[in-house]
């Protein structure tokens, strides 16, 4: 970290402004313990209570060497946010539905969850038995859905140290703003099986993620957990959280505090680093606060781990009951129809897909120069809408004897429809006119038209003589007619 100079008479809120510049860069650390001013001090009356937690930023923008806009990176916005004013929230996504809806709602990020992961992809608990592989897959499309940052969680960073710099690489490829790694020996969130490594060792693994950071040219925040206050002790935790900071992470979690008054001697380490809240809304140890509590004691973010799944959970119970019993769940308890369509970007596809729309002259320019000579007025409106290409020929003088010649006021039809469906030709030559036909349509080289036309000559009405697929899977058909 990037020393800093201030005069004994400094004010506190000039010593504050100037460690919070250096704060966020990547690789700033804090070695001693400061203090800054209580939040009644930092926080101004007029602020209102909606701007003081929640705060959404959407977008940010840098500028190259050449002082071009560029779109930032999903850490850059995330580390944008952070310094904004007030606690921020952050629901627990756990696909991509659940985080675009969280955007919609305005909050300005989100926090993968592992435990909600592993029940909706896979239906069972969050014991280890989900992979690195699969939380990458579900990472990446929740990334890519939306446009406020994520931070993902990366649980024990799947084994040792390299494990954990190869999922750190592997979060910062799938988009994310940021990634939790905490101390334990395996997944284990109920009660007495939750067991941590020792203290260097986790101190190690954010070692390992920083320099994996630094390795990758990256400014992914990383957020260090601990879960040591249940398996050991709240003096243990804290010492955990501040070899946490000196390895370089940015922002500090404990799991499992029990009281207001553990939830403030936390925030009293190295006060100037976030402090990420647990919210575990289905019971825990952890007191269950707002976020303007929250926000005094000291915490910056706000994780709600657990209220969209199991939202979900209970709202897929009560309509299955619904269904069971004969009865459709109520219409207040759904959206219409319109309104999913409309979540999921319906007006926007269809929008999209018009830029993209060949009409049926662009079809027809496109057919004729693949199969033949043939020339279509493209200044004739008549002639664009209809696919039907009518060739004129010369006057050709047929022999009487000519046995082929009673056919010569009889039309030749040749219709090729193409793999994907579409009609690509559809003309009508006189029957008597063969030479240059292989020339519109090579597959019928080496076929005995005159032969077929001589047996159907007599035929009144229509005729098939051919129908078959050439080597491209377009199907041709010719008819006398």
């Amino acid at each position: 970290m990037a020393a800093l100079s201030f005069s004994s008479s400094s004010p506190p809120r000039i010593l504050h402004k100037q460690l919070k510049s250096s704060l966020f860069s990547p690789d700033s650390t804090l070695s001693t313990p400061l203090f800054f001013p209580s939040f009644r001090e930092l926080s101004a009356k007029s602020i209102s209570v909606s701007r003081r937690f929640h705060v959404a930023v959407n977008s940010t923008t840098v500028s190259d060497s050449s002082g071009n806009a560029k779109p930032s990176s999903p850490a850059k916005k995330l580390r944008e946010i952070i310094k904004s004013p007030g606690v921020l929230q952050g629901p627990c996504c756990f696909d991509a539905l659940s985080a675009k809806l969280i955007e919609r709602a305005g909050f300005p990020y989100c926090i993968t969850t592992g435990f909600s992961i592993s029940a909706a992809r896979l239906g069972l608990p969050d014991k280890g038995l989900i992979s690195y592989g699969e939380i990458i897959d579900q990472g990446q499309q929740i990334t890519q859905s939306v446009s406020i940052p994520v931070i993902g969680d990366g649980g024990n960073g799947y084994g040792n140290v390299m494990n954990v710099k190869r999922t750190v690489k592997g979060y910062i490829k799938a988009g994310f703003a940021g990634i939790i790694i905490n101390d334990q020996v395996c997944c284990g969130n109920t009660k007495s099986e939750r067991r941590v490594v020792s203290r260097e060792e986790a101190v190690m693994r954010i070692k390992a993620a920083v320099d994996a950071r630094r390795e990758s040219d990256s400014d992914i925040i990383i957020v260090a957990q601990t879960d040591s206050r249940e398996a050991i002790s709240l003096e243990e935790s804290l010492i955990r959280a501040r070899g946490f900071t000196d390895a370089g992470a940015d922002v500090l979690s404990i799991d499992s505090l029990v009281s207001r008054e553990e939830m403030k001697s936390f925030c009293n380490v190295y006060p100037l680093v976030p402090k990420l809240a647990n919210m575990l809304e289905s019971g825990g140890k952890i007191p269950i606060l707002n976020p303007l509590e929250l926000e005094e004691i000291g915490y910056k973010l706000v994780a709600y781990p657990i209220s969209l799944i199991g939202i979900s959970i209970q709202a897929m119970q009560d309509a299955l009951l619904a269904i069971k019993g004969g009865r459709m769940p109520p219409p207040g308890s759904m959206p219409s129809l319109e309104e999913i369509e409309e979540i999921l970007g319906f007006d926007t596809y269809h929008e999209e897909a018009k830029r993209y729309t060949i009409s049926s002259s662009d079809r027809a320019s496109s057919n004729s120069s693949n199969y033949g000579n043939q020339r279509v007025a493209q200044d004739d409106p008549e002639q664009r809408e209809d696919p039907v290409v009518e060739v004129i020929t010369p006057e050709v003088y047929i022999e009487p004897r000519n046995p082929f010649s009673r056919i010569w006021s009889r039309s030749l039809r040749i219709k090729i429809i193409g793999r994907d469906g579409f009609e690509k030709l559809d003309v009508r030559i006189p029957a008597g006119f063969l030479e240059g036909v292989t020339n519109i349509v090579p597959a019928l080289g080496g076929v005995n038209l005159k032969q077929l036309m001589d047996n159907a000559a007599d035929e009144v009405g229509g005729k098939l003589l051919l129908d078959f697929k050439d080597s491209g899977g377009d199907r041709i058909q010719v008819f006398l007619e």
